[in-house]
């Protein structure tokens, strides 16, 4: 007797939850959810942008996050966007001394200065590069002593000058020409420094003979400023020169200075030293272009050549007849 087929029960088909429905209907909800899972993507991908600007840039990122694994909610996602990054540069070097004046064009960082001026240079002479050399000077007294240092140079270095800066200013009484003039030469022939001269007879003869003629020109011309700025118009000139191998030993002007001195009884005036005097008396501004003091000299020209002009065009006005080197 045939045994009826056991029927197997068929599976009942696992009903799939239903979304639910939502105020904006399902597409609504489906839309969030994608929107949800799709965030914590773009953040890591933002995080990954940034450390490559910072490449691009020059600097390392150091990027911790901090996020809430526990929370699912909105406000999570934003939480684990925002990082604290710590931003260094890469190859930094240490700051070395700012230009008092960088506002003025002055450069910021290790001083750029004229190429004679190294790091093995005496302090004196650096100094007196960074204060004096370049800058415009119109008082007699000053303008008499730097054209003795410029004399000296034929037989002394800058930096040896400056050292005996003081006893050449005890030596010469303050370089008051009117002193100067009645000195006696024997005596400042026996003078001497550690066993030697301070200089050669014929440079100190010199600064005497040069005394008595600045004394005879401040006579003339109301003083050894307005004689020896009158040749370059009572205006310094700039040459701004990029290397040091440009600055020249002379010039024709410093030839023209030269000659006019040397016929009015002036001594050891030739034009290399007198292109020195104009140099460290600013009547030239020498300093290279990539110095610091060359913009800075610059504008201490604009404050200082006003009032100067000024008073050289009132002392004019005030002579019938003005008087200019010949």
């Amino acid at each position: 007797m045939p045994v009826p087929a056991k029927l197997q029960p068929t599976a009942k088909p696992v009903a799939e939850p239903r979304a639910v429905l939502g105020p904006g209907g399902n597409r609504v909800a489906v839309a969030e959810d994608q929107k949800r899972r799709s965030q914590p993507q773009k953040t890591r991908k933002l995080a990954a942008v940034v450390p490559a600007l910072a490449v691009r840039s020059g600097a390392s990122v150091d990027s911790t996050c901090s996020s809430d694994s526990n929370s699912s909610s909105a406000s999570s996602v934003k939480k684990m966007a925002k990082c604290r990054r710590t931003v260094k540069s890469i190859g930094a070097r240490a700051a070395g001394p700012v230009s008092p004046r960088a506002e003025d064009g002055g450069v910021s960082g290790p001083f750029k200065r004229c190429d004679w001026i190294t790091a093995n240079s005496d302090p004196l002479y650096t100094s007196f590069h960074d204060a004096e050399w370049g800058v415009p000077v119109h008082d007699d007294r000053k303008l008499f002593e730097l054209l003795v240092f410029s004399q000296a140079l034929a037989e002394l270095s800058w930096p040896m000058i400056l050292q005996l800066r003081d006893v050449f200013r005890k030596f010469f009484d303050n370089f008051d020409p009117s002193c100067v003039a009645h000195l006696d030469e024997k005596k400042m022939l026996c003078v001497k420094v550690n066993g030697k001269p301070l200089l050669s007879e014929p440079k100190l003869r010199a600064v005497i003979e040069n005394a008595k003629q600045t004394i005879k020109i401040q006579e003339e011309f109301g003083s050894f400023s307005n004689y020896l700025w009158s040749f370059v118009n009572h205006k310094p000139i700039r040459n701004g020169f990029r290397y040091g191998r440009q600055v020249p030993v002379k010039t024709p002007k410093a030839e023209v200075i030269s000659k006019n001195m040397m016929r009015r009884g002036f001594c050891c005036v030739g034009p290399t030293v007198i292109y020195s005097f104009m140099q460290v008396t600013g009547m030239v501004n020498d300093h290279l272009l990539s110095c610091f003091r060359y913009q800075e000299c610059n504008a201490d020209i604009k404050r200082d050549f006003k009032p100067k002009t000024e008073e050289t065009e009132a002392k004019n006005e005030g002579s019938e007849s003005p008087r200019h080197p010949s």
